[in-house]
């Protein structure tokens, strides 16, 4: 291709535009295939160009070629991603899936250069700024990491282990998204006796859209959890339990039916073998200790030694979580033998029962557009900026796009997505489309821009969509990740924002943001009930902050059996291929809650199977450690009213938010807290800090 046709292909195809921001709604996927042609070829070219011998070994120069023209590539690989993730069709999928082959190849190749590899051994570092020596050496341990330092045939397996990890990933992750689409149930209104009205009604019209009587039930999460929770029915609950735990496995009923390709079982088996052999082709023992690499951890004998301590120091408390469940069931519902379906109904009555309240009440307080508006109010005020919507073009019309400025000036701009629907993988997340970086090509400075992702229940009717205090909880949680990524006001764009920062430290920002929603001070300004506009009363509110910690000994331990269960999945080697082995004995240790023999948890833990988080789950529990102790800061510092200190906000920001992935996380910590963390503030905050006695 000549560079006259390469410029009209340009102007006609989106994936090809970079003066702003993505065309999302001009993408199809007939563009992804020529779009890579260009990209891949320009990206080859840029490769060959800076490895040639007389090419001089500078960070600035090199950048200016290959890091320009694999920015455009990601750029565009990560529009194409986003849609496979949010607005899935069968031809996007196939597009996605040719040109995951394609990227990865060259990423894999890229990262594996020993030519490349030795331009950056041969940068002179005292050359380079701060920022630009932490990249260096980040990207010097990336080329470790990546193969850089094999060869011949160890090279050559190393790339086709990297390939086919990614369809194989990408495999075990459509098969959760097809498992939750394909199954549903149509029932009457008796069935579902208990189940909050605003359920009801969306029910009622899912099936109505499908032109059946009848209220169609889904495993989405705002159809599933509420019937987990309300439904007076156990056959009920039952029925929707198994489906759901037994998505994408052996037991499946689609599985049983006929659709064998729809197991993860073999390729959660295929993942864990090539990982292993990866680990083995770079010299570590196991691929825990390849993930630790880029990691605060030392080891995997120090991470499980810490989840170990902190189940220790859960359990008592968790064991008397379950003796209350047990006995409030037997005396006031008439359950003898409660099972895994019955728990969180349970749950629910004995919360309300206790603090004389329910999740549906609060619920109704909890208005999205309300919700939204209180969220940017305490971002704007603690962290100095201004927050306010423009237009972009967008995947689907409920998506919603933002500016952040701060005193006139653009600082970042992220996209919402806050609604459930069919196409759109489950789960929340917050991902990059494109980092702050002062480039190198054109010295502009390009701001920051990030996708915020939810999957709430949709408004009914002409109501907004009302969010549980959870949901409220998930939407500060990915603000925090936003923001981390948002406000960093670091240059190098492989340090700017989360680029560079250890992945069990990433969670602080994101859970820091957690513990706003739990202050009277934030919550009385983003609460609305959606019939009479009454805002949240303060004695709810008490009664919310009295259960906060309800049943924190239960959830602590089965963050922890995850986490263990994920880090002994990633040391034993071959071993663990048997995973429900390893699941079973994981729950023989830490669990106080039977699950049943048939649950297949593994075949939907997207996190460690397809979403970065191998061997890194942990990563939850280490940086809550991390997060709670970095808001005793602002407690300590509270006005008279409550309300956090500006001062302290203003520290924050610039020594977390800010520095980014530019230095060690603890690094970041330490300028903020003055000192290293410690567990007491975590321990505190989840009602267990009597323990420590």
């Amino acid at each position: 291709m000549n560079t006259s046709q390469a410029t009209a292909m340009s102007n006609t195809n989106p994936l090809l535009d970079f003066s702003d921001l993505p065309l999302f709604d001009a993408i199809e996927p007939t563009h992804v295939a020529s779009a890579l042609d260009v990209l891949l070829k320009a990206a080859d070219a840029a490769l060959e160009q800076v490895t040639a011998t007389d090419f001089p070994p500078r960070w600035t120069a090199i950048a200016s070629v290959l890091d320009v023209a694999t920015e455009k590539l990601s750029r565009a690989w990560g529009a194409v991603s986003h849609l496979h993730s949010v607005a899935d069709t069968p031809e996007l999928r196939a597009a996605y899936t040719e040109g995951l082959t394609r990227v990865t190849e060259f990423y894999t190749r890229l990262g594996a250069d020993e030519r490349l590899y030795a331009k950056y051994k041969a940068i002179d570092v005292n050359r380079l700024n701060p920022e630009q020596k932490h990249a260096h050496s980040l990207a010097l341990r990336n080329f470790v990491l990546s193969g850089a330092e094999l060869t011949g045939v160890a090279k050559e397996r190393f790339a086709a282990i990297q390939e086919e990890m990614a369809e194989v990933s990408q495999k075990f992750s459509e098969n959760v998204l097809d498992a939750t689409d394909q199954w549903s149930l149509v029932v009457s209104a008796e069935a579902l006796a208990g189940v909050p009205e605003d359920v009801l009604q969306a029910t009622r019209a899912a099936a109505q859209a499908d032109g059946v009587e009848g209220h169609k039930l889904s495993l989405k999460m705002p159809c599933y959890l509420p019937i987990m929770q309300f439904a007076h029915s156990a056959a009920l609950r039952e029925t929707l339990y198994r489906a759901n735990v037994t998505r994408a496995s052996d037991q499946s009923a689609a599985v049983q039916a006929g659709k064998a390709e729809q197991d993860n079982t073999p390729h959660i088996q295929n993942i864990l073998k090539l990982r292993q052999e990866e680990a083995q082709l770079l010299g570590f023992a196991n691929y825990a200790e390849v993930s630790l690499a880029t990691k605060m951890a030392q080891s995997p004998t120090q991470v499980m030694g810490f989840l170990r301590d902190l189940a220790q120091r859960a359990r008592p408390f968790a064991q008397r979580d379950v003796l209350e469940l047990r006995q409030f069931a037997a005396d006031h519902l008439g359950m003898t033998d409660p099972q895994a379906w019955d728990w969180a109904y349970i749950g629910d009555k004995l919360k309300e029962a206790r603090y004389a309240f329910s999740e549906q009440e609060v619920k109704q307080y909890f208005t999205a557009p309300k919700v939204l508006a209180g969220l940017f109010k305490i971002v704007e005020t603690l962290f100095e900026v201004s927050i306010r919507r423009e237009a972009a073009a967008v995947w689907h019309p409920a998506v919603e796009f933002y500016r952040i400025e701060r005193n006139g000036q653009l600082v970042g701009q992220f996209y919402l997505d806050p609604g459930a629907r069919a196409g759109k993988r489950g789960g929340a997340w917050m991902d990059d489309v494109r980092a702050r970086w002062l480039r190198p090509d054109t010295q502009h400075l390009q701001t920051p821009v990030a996708h915020l992702v939810c999957n709430f229940a949709e408004g009914v009717g002409d109501k907004p969509p009302l969010l549980t205090h959870d949901d409220v909880i998930t939407l500060f949680h990915e603000c925090g990740h936003g923001l981390h990524h948002l406000l960093t006001q670091i240059n190098e764009r492989d340090v700017s924002g989360i680029s560079g920062v250890e992945w069990d430290a990433v969670e602080l920002p994101s859970q820091f943001m957690e513990n706003f929603c739990w202050e009277w001070s934030v919550l009385r300004h983003m609460t609305a009930h959606v019939d009479t506009g009454e805002p949240l009363p303060r004695a709810l509110f008490d009664k919310m902050l009295a259960a906060k910690n309800f049943q924190s000994g239960l959830q602590t331990l089965r963050q922890i059996e995850f986490s263990l269960f994920d880090m002994r999945l990633h040391t034993e080697g071959a071993e663990a291929v048997d995973f429900m082995r390893v699941l079973r004995e994981v729950r023989d240790e830490v669990a106080v809650l039977p699950s049943p023999a048939w649950a297949r948890s593994p075949h939907t833990f997207s996190h460690i199977f397809a979403g970065g988080y191998a061997a890194g789950y942990y990563s939850y529990k280490w940086a809550e450690v991390l997060s709670a102790d970095a808001y005793a800061a602002f407690e300590e510092s509270a006005n008279p009213d409550g309300s956090p200190s500006i001062e302290t906000g203003r520290r924050y920001r610039q020594a977390i938010l800010e520095a980014g992935g530019s230095r060690p996380a603890m690094a970041s910590f330490q300028a903020f807290r003055g000192r290293e963390p410690q567990l007491d503030a975590l321990l505190r905050h989840q009602g267990m800090a009597e323990v420590t006695a």
